[in-house]
């Protein structure tokens, strides 16, 4: 009977290996669902290391039992192994393979990081004229512990997508120790949570008043980090209304782990219906008059607001109310 030959069962081994790598990378559960426009970027490439290292994985263990099996010590063999000092070829090939695969993966991860909106090579963030004017700022305000920015935020993902488009939502978001604070300067509202709508161009300006936070939802597979007295930025596109958890993503502190809030994706209507409520809620008239018991108010004091916008006067409503 014929013997096979050695490189047949290499081809036929190869292309079973590959097969079934490829398809482990493409069908694997490890990651959670996609919810922003990003996270399709990050999940490709995060499939192509996963079908790289399966592929690696099945290589070597493959190996390393075909040589436990074929050249283990047989009964009685006392002789010593063959004295091999090197083989110049196979430490070029074992060398050469895994230098390709990180300068491959290198490459394609910038690309990635640039269709999230990355900084490009040349932008104005890492200028020498930029360098110049916020370094010594920048520097002095991270050692001294203040959160006040010194300039707008140019750094982050997402930030060489300002030059060219500006964002649908701008959100101001505050990390501290151990918190996430969330300001609308076009809506007047502050919260605790993020609300966004589905759709929207959101732009995160972020900060830190303590140490470094991290700003990270997997859900969106975006994260930023939060620097004392140096803004960063974070822009992200949500395509999935839900709730998804907002994590710190670096150590800040002994409640590191408690430092969550969550995201809300709203449709366009319901985002604009809870800004509304917002707004009312926080109007400071408003609640001065639910801090106020009604009973403890005199007749005109009760009416004024309902009527102010009448134009009636408070002598002439004090005259009203005592019937002259």
């Amino acid at each position: 009977m014929q013997q096979i030959p050695v490189s047949l069962w290499t081809l036929v081994a190869g292309m079973a290996v590959t097969a079934f790598s490829v398809w482990v990378g493409q069908n694997h559960a490890l990651l959670p669902v996609q919810a922003s426009q990003q996270a399709p970027l990050v999940d490709g490439f995060f499939n192509i290391m996963f079908t790289i290292a399966i592929a690696l994985f099945l290589v070597v263990e493959s190996t390393i039992l075909i040589f436990l099996v074929k050249f283990r010590r047989r009964r009685g063999d006392e002789t010593d192994g063959l004295p091999i000092e090197g083989n110049v070829p196979l430490e070029i090939f074992w060398t050469a393979i895994p230098s390709v695969i990180v300068i491959g993966l290198g490459i394609y991860s910038v690309d990635v990081f640039n269709q999230m909106g990355g900084l490009e090579p040349g932008s104005h963030a890492h200028s020498p004229a930029h360098v110049a004017h916020s370094s010594g700022t920048a520097l002095a305000a991270t050692f001294n512990n203040t959160p006040e920015p010194t300039s707008a935020p140019s750094i982050g993902l997402g930030a060489s997508r300002g030059e060219s488009k500006p964002a649908d939502l701008v959100v101001n978001v505050t990390g501290m120790q151990f918190a996430w604070i969330f300001e609308y300067p076009n809506g007047g509202v502050t919260a605790g949570e993020l609300h966004i709508p589905v759709g929207a161009d959101v732009q995160l300006n972020l900060s830190a008043q303590d140490v470094i936070h991290a700003f990270w939802v997997p859900q969106f597979r975006v994260k930023q980090d939060a620097l004392p007295g140096i803004p960063t930025q974070l822009r992200f596109t949500a395509t999935k209304t839900g709730t998804y958890p907002v994590v710190c993503a670096e150590l800040c502190g002994g409640y590191h782990g408690s430092m969550r809030s969550q995201v809300i994706v709203h449709t366009p209507e319901e985002y604009d219906s809870w800004l509304k409520e917002t707004q009312l809620a926080q109007k400071p008239d408003l609640q001065k008059a639910i801090a106020v018991n009604p009973a403890d108010l005199s007749p005109s004091e009760f009416l004024a607001p309902h009527i102010q916008h009448l134009g009636v006067s408070a002598a002439t409503l004090e005259s009203i109310v005592k019937g002259q």
